[in-house]
């Protein structure tokens, strides 16, 4: 599926962006803290030059060098990485402009050495000050960010749990159909759903929904699809099978560029299971699913669509597939397909394949386990993860 690598949460690229976003209140007692540490260098230096430096000259050195490490902080927590190598260019003309300003301070000012002991005793008092100073500023600015992590943490045990609501495991018997549905998200939220919806007609549908990227914004997004598609099917109740499968995909295909940002989208597999072992299907961006024969027989079938909100769209379409007794469709969404081993290789759908030949004649959750399972211990997993079982009865 191309469109899949389109928009992707970085975690990499947000944990580099963290600080650019922090409002200084909660920076100030870092910057501080740094300060007073790097200006030691300057009394370090005063007591290289065996204290004799007149403390005019200490201290304007102690300032001067924690305001370059405040430069270098600021690149580091706010600026472009290049910016390390120009503030590093700077740094000559600046010490050298200190050291002309050093020079003229003293004969100007006649400023006279200080005696050894006496300078060596300040120098060090004053450097002990400083590393007091410093560590209680670092501990300011970690309490501060721990109390801040502390609410993130708890933020987000309440959205799990919302998550937790709003995508339970189906697990379900419906006339002539078996289904077994779940999804385990990366982080503490996730953006895949799986549900199923009885119709009044006797008919089912069932679908999985896979939002770009992960995380909170993914399933806050998840939830508003999951609304959007209640509603959209229970409008549906006078709608054929395949049509009720279009309606849904073209209300999803409306309302996600209205509650999402630029170019996020969502991938779909909805399914309308009849009665009589007719399953029509409708894929949008989504990997093939498997059928699997009771003959042992395994078929891929995929689908060529847009993801549902990419583009202003119409003219989906939906095709039909004949179960017989025992046969049984498995979705999955790339989170499987794409776990990766240590030397990139992922997951893939032979190795798919090869799991459910093994356990297909067993129950559908056991099916699920091992399929999960074997997943996680071919890769890490760094995606949501979420399948869809469908068996005939």
């Amino acid at each position: 599926m191309p469109f899949r690598t389109w928009i992707k949460a970085d975690g990499g690229f947000q944990r580099k962006q963290y600080y650019r976003d922090v409002p200084f209140r909660r920076l100030w007692a870092l910057y501080a803290a740094v300060f007073c540490l790097f200006a030691i260098t300057g009394f370090f230096g005063d007591m290289m030059n065996l204290g004799r430096t007149p403390y005019t000259v200490a201290v304007l050195n102690a300032i001067f060098s924690g305001l370059v490490a405040l430069m270098y902080l600021h690149v580091g927590t706010r600026l472009h990485p290049n910016y390390f190598a120009l503030v590093t260019v700077l740094q000559i003309p600046l010490w050298v402009g200190f050291t002309a300003l050093a020079s003229f301070l003293t004969e100007y000012y006649r400023l006279q050495p200080v005696s050894t002991t006496s300078g060596i005793r300040v120098a060090a008092l004053i450097s002990l000050v400083l590393i007091i100073v410093s560590y209680s500023l670092f501990i300011r600015f970690l309490r501060g960010e721990g109390k801040e992590a502390f609410l993130v943490r708890n933020e987000l045990e309440l959205a799990h749990g919302i998550q937790k609501t709003l995508v339970p495991p189906v697990a379900m018997k419906v006339d002539g159909f078996e289904l077994y549905g779940r999804s385990d998200p990366s982080d503490k939220v996730g953006g895949d759903l799986v549900d199923a919806v009885q119709m009044p007609d006797g008919s089912t549908v069932a679908y999985v929904a896979d939002i770009a990227g992960h995380g909170l914004q993914a399933g806050i997004v998840m939830g508003m699809v999951k609304t959007a598609a209640l509603t959209a099917l229970l409008n549906g109740n006078s709608l054929s099978s395949k049509e009720v499968l279009l309606s849904l995909m073209e209300r999803l295909n409306q309302v996600l560029p209205e509650v999402t940002e630029a170019q996020m989208y969502a991938t779909l597999a909805a399914f309308s299971l009849n009665p009589d072992g007719t399953v029509f299907y409708a894929l949008a961006g989504f990997p093939p699913f498997l059928v699997y024969r009771n003959s042992q027989k395994m078929d891929r079938i995929s689908a060529e669509q847009y993801p549902l909100g990419l583009l202003p769209i119409s003219g989906f379409t939906a095709e039909a597939v004949q179960l017989s007794p025992g046969d049984l469709v498995i979705v999955v969404t790339d989170g499987v397909l794409e776990a990766c081993s240590n030397t990139g290789e992922e997951f893939g759908m032979e190795r798919l394949e090869r799991v459910i030949s093994e356990h297909a004649s067993g129950d559908l959750s056991a099916l699920s386990d091992a399929i999960l399972e074997s997943a996680r211990s071919f890769g890490r997993q760094v995606d949501d993860q979420t399948l869809l079982l469908i068996r005939r009865a």
